[in-house]
């Protein structure tokens, strides 16, 4: 079942070769644009795996620098930056300019 929509700009002449093919298939427009980007993902889909390896390689090399902060409490998303300030300043011994 198709529920999203999704729509973008195209060129008067693109707009009309891509309804004329449409109707010499007997497909609806939808079909026709459908299939068009499943033919566009099939082609790129070795570029579009490198790019996820990619990405993947660069989240295992930011992990190695995440850190966690314990014991914040309820209110930990607020009290964060006070924390990492505070943290930070043990570590280095200098504190942030304001």
């Amino acid at each position: 079942m198709k529920t999203h929509v999704y729509s973008w700009r195209l060129s008067a002449e693109l707009k009309s070769e891509l309804e004329r093919a449409a109707r010499l298939r007997r497909k609806p427009l939808s079909a026709v644009l459908e299939q068009a980007a499943r033919d566009w993902l099939a082609q790129n889909s070795a570029e579009l795996a490198d790019d996820e390896e990619t990405q993947r390689q660069l989240h295992a090399a930011a992990e190695r620098c995440f850190g966690t902060i314990t014991g914040l409490g309820p209110y930990h998303a607020e009290r964060v930056r006070e924390t990492v300030r505070k943290r930070l300043q043990e570590r280095y011994g200098r504190k942030r300019a304001h």
